[in-house]
């Protein structure tokens, strides 16, 4: 079994669009707007591999991130240099936590958010 995809839901969807296509480097797949629902569906991927589904709806609730709340925790990418994708991310206006190393398998990660505060981890291939 694999996971096929990952759905989110952001609050602007102009604002997501942009972060996952130009801030992360999503490609675009397909974007269809559902007129029955007011929904865009953007379907984006990281190269040739299909990832991320991205939803807009009217007026869609909040999800507390912090402090963390029952439910998906996180979204995570591999990245193979930790160090060079938080600078990049860092020059694009984000907030990047500290490099900190997984004391179990001692690789590097980080944390930064979404427009919508989803946590996104980077994490050393």
């Amino acid at each position: 079994m694999k996971i096929h995809h990952i759905a989110i839901i952001g609050s602007n969807y102009e604002v997501s669009k942009k972060f996952y296509t130009e801030t992360l480097g999503l490609n675009i797949i397909r974007e269809v707007y559902r007129e029955e629902r007011q929904s865009y569906k953007l379907d984006l991927a990281i190269g040739d591999h299909y990832v991320i589904e991205l939803f807009s709806f009217p007026d869609p609730p909040k999800r507390p991130s912090r402090p963390e709340s029952c439910g998906l925790r996180h979204l995570a990418f591999s990245v193979e240099n930790v160090s060079e994708k938080r600078q990049e991310l860092i020059e694009k206006g984000l907030d990047c936590e500290e490099i900190r190393i997984d004391e179990f398998t001692g690789k590097e990660f980080f944390f930064t958010q979404d427009p919508d505060q989803l946590p996104l981890e980077f994490y050393e291939m």
